[in-house]
C-alpha cells in the first residue's frame, strides 16, 4: 500500500514540477505552454533517460482524468445557441477544411502501407486544430476583431466533428474486417446510444443545474458538475465508446443550463491541472529512435498540416465572402494539430486499431506545428500581400468584387415561395446523390467480394468475369450519380446567382458577365464542398488517390470555364470605369461629394455586379499622399479595390499598382460594403 502511494506521489510530483519549471521557460520564450508540457513529458519519459522518476502508468491514468475534464470543458463552450450564431460560413469553412485534411491525411497513411482503418486515423489526427494553442497566441499577440471570430466560430464547428470522429471511429475499431451490414449494425447502435443520453440529458440536466445553482454554494456545483462528467464518461465507456464523448456531451447538457459560465469558473483551475498532466503523458511518449526511423513520415504530415489546412481554410473562408488577407490569415492561423489529435491516437492504440509509433509520430507533428504557429500567425499579413500581388488581373477583380455579390446574396431572399422551395428541393436532391454515391462506394468495397463469390456460385460467369462484372455495375450505377451531382451543382449555382444580381427582363442586361462569373464560382465551390466530403467519406474504402483523380477531372473543367468567365469579367468592370468617370464627371460644378455619391448610387442599379461604388476624396491631411497603390496594399487589406481616380482632366481606369496617390484625387471603390467603408477609413487616415 505504502509502495503505491510512494511511486503515486512520486510520479505526480515528478510531472508537476518539471511541468512548472518547463512552462514557466517556455512564457519566458514566448512560446505555448503546450510544447513546455511536451517537453516536461520527454524529460521525465523512458525514452531519453534524462529523468525516468515517474511511473508511465500512474501517468497515464491521471491524464484520463486530463482528457474527460479537458473535453468536459469544450462541451461547455459548446451549445446549440453557439453553434446558431457560428453561422453558415464557420460550418462551411470546417466541413471544407476536415474533409480536406481528413482524405488527404488518410491517402498520405494508405501511401506509406497503412490499412484502411489505420489510414482513417491518421486522417483524423491531422484534421482538427487546437483551441489550446491558438487561444494563447491570440492572447500574446492581442488579436482580436474579424479575425479572432471567424478562427474561433471555425473551431467550434471543428470541435463538434471531432466528437463525431472519436463516436466513428469507436465503431471502427470494434473490426477491421467489418462487413457492409456490420457497419450499418454499428452505427444504428451509436445513433441509439447518442440519442438515449441526450434525450434524458436534456430531461435532466439542466434542471438539475439550475435547481443546484440557485443553492449559490460553490462547492456544491462544482462537484455536482463534475459528478455529471464523470458519469456521463462511465456511460460511454459501458457501451463501448470513448470516455472523452462521454464528457463532451455532459459539458453540452450542461451548457443547456444556461450555467456555463459559472460551471467554467470553477472547473477551469481542476481542468488545468489535470490538463497538464494530459499533455506530459502526451510527451512521454515521445521517442527519437521511431522519429529517426519515420522520418518521412513525420515530414509528410507536417507538410499536410502546415500547408493543406491553410490552403483549405482559406479557400473555405474566401468562398463566404471574408476577402483574401482575412482568409489567408484564418488559413495560417489554424495550420497547427493538438489536443484532440492526441485524444484521437490515444482512442486509435487503446482499441488496437494503431500501433503506439503512430502516436509518438502524431506528438512530433504537433509539436512542430505548436511551434511554427506564431510565427505563421505572425506572417500572414505578408504572405496576404504577396498572394495577392500575385494574382493575374483578372482575378484580382474577381476577388474583390466576390465579397460584395456573396454581400449581396445574404442580404436577398427569393420572395416566391414556389421558388424558395425548389432551393430547397435543389439542396435536398444535390444532398440525397451523394449520400447514394457514397452508398454505392462503400457497398462496392465492403460487399463487392462477396457479391462476385454470389455471381461466380449462381451464374457461368468465371471469377474474373464476376468480379469485372460487379466493377461494371458498380461503374453504372455511379455514373448517373455524378452526373446528377454535377447538373444539381449548376442549377443551385444558378439560382443562387440570379437571386444576388437579378437579371433585366425590361432591357439589356448589363449584370451578365458578373452573374456567369459568380455562377462558376458558386459552382466551383459547390463541387469543392461536395467532392472534398465525397472523399473523406470514401476514402478509406478507395486506393489512395484514386477519387480524387475524378473530382480533378470535374473541376478542372470547371476551372476552364471559369477563368474564361473571370476574363469577360475584366471587361465588364473595364466598361464599367468609362461609365463611373462619366458619371462623376457630368455633375453640376460645386455640387460636392454627396452627388458624386448619388450619381454612382444610379449608376450601380444600372452596372450591377460592380460591388459597392463609393468615391473617397484624398485631402491634404491623408497619409497616403505620395504612396503607390501598391505600397498601400489597399486590396489585400480591406478587400476593396480602386476602380477609377478622377484627377481632374487626367483621370485614371482601373489603375494598376504603379499608380500613385495625389491630393485632390478622387478614388472610386468597389467592394462589398464592410469593404468599402474599411478602404475609406484606410484613406482618410482613420487607421
Amino acid at each position: 500500500m505504502h509502495e503505491h502511494t510512494d511511486i503515486f506521489l512520486t510520479s505526480l510530483a515528478a510531472v508537476l514540477c518539471v511541468a512548472a519549471i518547463t512552462t514557466l521557460l517556455f512564457q519566458r520564450l514566448r512560446l505555448p505552454i503546450v510544447l513546455g508540457y511536451l517537453l516536461a513529458g520527454a524529460i521525465i519519459g523512458p525514452h531519453l533517460g534524462l529523468l525516468n522518476v515517474a511511473d508511465e502508468a500512474t501517468v497515464t491514468t491521471l491524464s484520463e482524468l486530463g482528457v474527460i475534464l479537458l473535453m468536459f470543458f469544450l462541451g461547455l463552450e459548446f451549445s446549440l445557441g453557439k453553434l446558431a450564431r457560428v453561422g453558415a460560413r464557420g460550418i462551411l469553412i470546417a466541413v471544407l477544411e476536415v474533409g480536406f485534411l481528413l482524405w488527404l491525411g488518410t491517402a498520405i497513411g494508405g501511401a506509406f502501407g497503412f490499412s484502411a482503418v489505420q489510414s482513417f486515423f491518421i486522417g483524423g489526427i491531422v484534421a482538427i486544430g487546437s483551441t489550446t494553442i491558438i487561444a494563447k497566441v491570440f492572447e500574446e499577440q492581442r488579436i482580436g476583431g474579424e479575425l479572432r471570430g471567424l478562427v474561433f466560430a471555425v473551431l467550434i464547428v471543428e470541435d463538434l466533428l471531432a466528437v463525431l470522429l472519436l463516436a466513428l471511429y469507436t465503431t471502427l475499431g470494434r473490426g477491421e474486417e467489418m462487413t457492409g451490414w456490420g457497419l450499418a449494425q454499428e452505427g444504428l447502435r451509436l445513433v441509439g446510444f447518442l440519442a438515449a443520453l441526450i434525450i434524458i440529458g436534456l430531461l435532466v440536466v439542466p434542471r438539475l443545474m439550475s435547481a443546484v445553482v440557485k443553492v449559490n454554494r460553490p462547492e456544491t456545483t462544482l462537484v455536482t458538475s463534475v459528478g455529471i462528467c464523470f458519469a456521463a464518461a462511465l456511460a460511454a465507456q459501458h457501451f463501448g465508446y470513448s470516455v472523452a464523448l462521454g464528457a463532451f456531451l455532459a459539458g453540452s447538457l450542461v451548457a443547456e443550463s444556461g450555467e456555463e459560465h459559472r460551471v467554467e469558473s470553477l472547473v477551469r483551475p481542476v481542468r488545468d491541472v489535470f490538463a497538464a498532466v494530459f499533455f506530459v503523458a502526451v510527451g512521454m511518449t515521445i521517442d527519437p529512435a521511431i522519429l529517426v526511423r519515420y522520418w518521412e513520415l513525420v515530414l509528410a504530415l507536417t507538410l499536410v498540416v502546415m500547408l493543406g489546412k491553410p490552403l483549405a481554410v482559406a479557400l473555405g473562408a474566401f468562398a463566404t465572402g471574408v476577402g483574401v488577407r482575412t482568409s489567408i490569415r484564418t488559413g495560417m492561423t489554424l495550420s497547427q494539430i493538438g489536443e484532440f489529435s492526441f485524444i484521437i491516437a490515444g482512442l486509435g492504440v487503446a482499441l488496437g486499431s494503431l500501433e503506439p509509433k503512430v502516436y509518438s509520430i502524431a506528438v512530433s507533428v504537433a509539436a512542430v506545428t505548436a511551434f511554427t504557429t506564431p510565427y505563421m500567425v505572425r506572417f500572414a499579413n505578408p504572405v496576404a500581400a504577396w498572394v495577392d500581388a500575385k494574382l493575374p488581373r483578372p482575378l484580382q477583380t474577381f476577388a474583390a468584387l466576390w465579397g460584395s455579390w456573396i454581400e449581396q446574396l445574404g442580404q436577398r431572399r427569393e420572395p416566391d415561395a414556389a421558388r424558395r422551395s425548389g432551393l430547397r428541393r435543389l439542396g435536398v436532391l444535390l444532398l440525397l446523390d451523394c449520400l447514394l454515391l457514397w452508398a454505392v462506394v462503400i457497398g462496392a468495397a465492403l460487399g463487392g467480394e462477396e457479391l462476385s463469390v454470389w455471381l461466380e456460385a449462381r451464374t457461368p460467369l468465371a471469377a474474373e468475369a464476376a468480379y469485372w462484372g460487379v466493377l461494371i455495375g458498380s461503374a453504372l450505377l455511379l455514373a448517373p450519380l455524378l452526373l446528377g451531382i454535377f447538373r444539381l451543382s449548376r442549377a443551385l449555382a444558378r439560382r443562387l446567382s440570379r437571386l444576388a444580381l437579378p437579371r433585366n427582363d425590361d432591357g439589356v442586361d448589363f449584370g451578365d458577365a458578373p452573374r456567369r462569373a459568380l455562377l462558376l464560382g458558386l459552382e466551383l465551390g459547390i463541387l469543392l464542398l461536395v467532392g472534398i466530403s465525397s472523399l473523406a467519406i470514401t476514402q478509406p474504402f478507395l486506393p489512395a488517390f484514386r477519387g480524387a483523380a475524378v473530382l480533378a477531372v470535374l473541376l478542372l473543367a470547371v476551372a476552364i470555364a471559369f477563368w474564361r468567365s473571370a476574363t469577360n469579367l475584366q471587361g465588364h468592370v473595364q466598361a464599367g470605369s468609362v461609365a463611373i468617370l462619366e458619371a462623376i464627371t457630368r455633375r453640376a460644378p460645386g455640387a460636392g461629394a454627396g452627388a458624386e455619391a448619388h450619381a454612382l448610387e444610379q449608376l450601380q442599379e444600372l452596372l450591377p455586379g460592380l460591388g459597392e461604388l463609393f468615391p473617397v476624396q484624398v485631402d491634404g491631411q491623408s497619409p497616403v499622399i505620395g504612396q503607390t497603390l501598391a505600397e498601400l496594399n489597399l486590396r489585400a487589406r480591406t478587400g476593396a479595390t480602386v476602380l477609377v481616380i478622377r484627377r481632374g482632366e487626367d483621370s485614371v481606369l482601373t489603375p494598376d499598382g504603379h499608380e500613385r496617390v495625389a491630393q485632390g484625387d478622387t478614388l472610386v471603390l468597389a467592394g462589398s460594403r464592410r469593404a468599402v467603408e474599411a478602404a475609406a477609413d484606410l484613406l482618410e487616415g482613420a487607421e
